[in-house]
């Protein structure tokens, strides 16, 4: 028997979805949360619970929303790998990027100005390890706040998806979505797309708008599921009240403001941002002389209503006239310039600038054992070979801001980055290194992840990495009225704040390596998104022209500050030979020779040294630990023991022949003694190698030292 402590029945609804049971069950936990649901898949169990503040926090400018995602070890039957701490501590970046997953779908179907403090938490109780349960998360918290009541609208669902090359699939193992062209997440509501997020190999927008609208498609059973959870329940909505900047204050902002926007804030940036402050800065003023000190309490309202008259202006001189602030047409690209070899002593440095945005990279290049070892609820000692991490501190925005360690933001623009150039990284059995890329923000004004994406392609192939093509990026924005697109190329700050849509889209000569789309509309439809790729197309190849005008192409040698490294591939069987009892064999190679080694499982090792003399030297020792023996070559060995029928030769470490008495010389030999001794070094050739390994010596015809 279920207890249910308010006395509510257990209720559950379910349907087939792509294959598999989705089922969503309420009062069966989480009694004392707004609203709380168990979402099952599979095997995969997610709770996702939703809280709703009391009332309206009236002095807040923003929704305060949270949403988060909690991955638990024991969810895959798993202990923590940290040697020291058990328990589950701060999110992984994966986590921290699932979190944001789920976030940017739904909040923006919450109406503006809605204060109340809400926090959405989607816990993976059981982890199917046949799928990811990223997506099952997000509908799980789409289905708590659908259960609350408040205004959100929903519902949303999302698939994770890729195509092998003839046909789409979701819920497929992690290691599909590695091996195919497309890792693509797609997010909507029932009418249209509000999320986008991809990685792929060089696929064309075809595939990518083919995918997405497959996925609408199939999440709809999804969608409707939680409808049909509502209803059953009989949620009752809310009441609420919107804290929406005063009619009256607005109208008179826009008495002050008639005759001072449009044309006389139009300017290149960041003079059209400099305009904008010092309009806002004289109406304060003003203000501030007409009200004296009652307009203290009434400021945020005032600047509330400014700024949404600002972002209205921008949304009007795009739409009525085809003008953005800064005069540019709606496809054009902001003014770039860049330069490679920056700094003097790093592996590779890049500056890029797109307007006022501008963007540091720089590389460094490290032996394997560097990677970034993975220890998640998904993942177990996963290595991280290639690793992009992105900081913009508040200068970068002309702000006074506390230092702290990176945020969602960054976390997301950095990973965003990765995927970017991920598609065109050589191999690891090509380019034995590890690889860190930093983008270090020097000025924000829009479009911070896409610069980051060039700047490290340029300092990528500064340092010499044999990237196979070089990769541009692009942020897309979009004002969408009367259900017609009006698609900007290269957006700025001022449309983002003010638009729909911010659209980031990555890619080669060859096609799309990564995307991001969000929406700030209620759902959008395909055709807009096909619209917005092909301009995407257009504008990250005027990019690219430019960039392949400072760097054609990788370096032909690497970085001669980096650390030279040489790889060799042994028998797996031989790693054990190599790195000894306890470590001791590759300890003394290390420290006769001062070269790092890595080993990997296949049997790959890689040598590193500040100069080649340390690496051969170092090869050398693992050549001779790991030699097969081959039939017909000639040996130095050594005289192990003796019978009376011959003697045992040892000719490589852990490997001794047989050199039996007939074979000690073309004369007849009356005792093994006569000719060896045990400890004698004597030349050899191998001659068999029979059935079940063993060697058979000659010292027939061979000279001897």
């Amino acid at each position: 028997m279920i207890i249910n402590p308010r006395g509510k029945d257990v209720m559950s609804v379910s349907c087939d979805f792509l294959g598999k049971k989705l089922t969503f069950e309420v009062n069966r936990v989480g009694f004392r949360s707004t609203a709380s649901v168990l979402v099952t898949y599979g095997e995969t169990v997610v709770l996702g619970t939703a809280m709703v503040g009391k009332k309206e926090v009236a002095d807040l400018d923003y929704f305060p929303l949270s949403i988060d995602y909690e991955e638990k070890y024991y969810a895959a039957g798993k202990i923590s790998g940290s040697r020291f701490v058990k328990r589950e501590g701060r999110p992984s970046d994966e986590a921290v990027l699932i979190g944001r997953l789920i976030d940017r779908p739904i909040r923006p179907l919450f109406p503006k100005g809605y204060r109340r403090e809400v926090q959405v938490v989607s816990t993976v109780l059981s982890m199917d390890p046949e799928f990811r349960p990223d997506v099952i998360a997000m509908i799980a918290s789409s289905t708590a706040l659908m259960l609350t009541g408040i205004p959100f609208d929903g519902p949303v669902a999302g698939l994770r998806v890729t195509e092998d090359g003839k046909s789409f699939k979701a819920f497929a193992k992690r290691e599909e979505y590695d091996a195919n062209k497309l890792d693509i997440v797609v997010a909507g509501i029932e009418s249209g797309i509000t999320m986008v997020e991809a990685g792929a190999k060089e696929v064309s927008e075809k595939t990518i708008i083919d995918a997405i609208a497959w996925a609408h498609e199939a999440m709809q059973p999804a969608i409707e599921l939680q409808k049909k959870l509502v209803k059953k329940v009989g949620v009752k909505k809310l009441d609420y009240t919107l804290v929406l900047p005063d009619e009256e204050v607005l109208e008179e902002v826009k008495a002050w403001t008639d005759g001072k926007l449009g044309k006389a804030l139009r300017a290149p940036y960041p003079r059209h941002n400099e305009l904008v402050e010092e309009l806002r800065e004289e109406f304060h003023k003003e203000m501030e002389a007409k009200y004296e000190e009652a307009y203290e309490e009434k400021r945020a309202d005032f600047d509330e209503a400014f700024t949404k008259l600002i972002h209205n202006d921008v949304r009007e001189g795009i739409i009525k006239e085809g003008v953005r602030p800064d005069g540019r047409k709606l496809t054009e690209i902001r003014p770039l310039s860049s330069e490679v070899a920056f700094l003097p002593r790093t592996h590779g440095s890049s500056l890029f600038t797109r307007g006022v945005t501008q963007a540091m990279n720089i590389v460094t290049l490290a032996p394997l054992s560097y990677s970034q070892v993975v220890d998640t609820m998904e993942l177990t000692d996963y290595e991280r070979r290639y690793m992009h991490h992105y900081n913009a501190p508040g200068y970068t925005v002309g702000e006074v801001k506390r230092l702290g360690s990176p945020g969602r933001r960054e976390i997301g623009h950095g990973y965003l980055a990765e995927r970017a150039l991920t598609a065109v990284l050589p191999s690891v059995e090509d380019f034995p290194y590890a690889i860190r890329s930093v983008t270090e923000i020097m000025s924000q004004n829009g479009s911070t992840s896409m610069a980051a994406t060039c700047s490290s392609c340029l300092a990528l192939m500064d340092a010499g990495v044999p990237i196979k093509r070089s990769v541009s990026g692009i942020a897309m924005g979009l004002m969408y009225q009367d259900e017609k697109a009006y698609v900007l190329s290269d957006i700025a700050d001022a449309e983002d704040f003010a638009g729909d849509m911010d659209f980031k889209v990555t890619g080669t000569t060859e096609g799309i390596t990564a995307l991001q789309m969000d929406m700030k509309v209620h759902g959008l439809p395909v055709t807009v998104l096909k619209q917005a790729l092909a301009q995407a197309k257009i504008g990250r190849g005027e990019i690219l022209a430019h960039m392949v005008s400072i760097l054609a192409g990788p370096r032909d040698h690497i970085s001669p500050l980096a650390p030279r490294i040489e790889k060799i591939t042994i028998n797996p069987e031989k790693i054990g030979a190599v790195i000894g009892k306890g470590g001791e064999t590759i300890n003394k190679i290390i420290a006769d020779t001062g070269a790092e080694i890595d080993i990997q499982d296949s049997g790959l090792i890689t040598v590193a040294a500040s100069d080649t003399e340390k690496i051969n030297k170092a090869i050398k020792f693992i050549r001779d630990l790991t030699e097969e023996p081959e039939v017909g070559k000639v040996y130095d060995g050594t005289v192990v023991s003796i019978k009376d029928f011959g003697a045992f030769v040892n000719i490589l470490p852990g490997i001794d022949g047989m050199l039996h008495i007939s074979q000690l010389s073309d004369k007849r030999v009356g005792k093994v003694t006569d000719v060896l001794k045990e400890g004698q070094t004597v030349r050899v050739k191998l001659t068999e190698i029979d059935n079940r390994g063993r060697l058979s010596l000659t010292m027939k015809g061979i000279e001897q030292r």
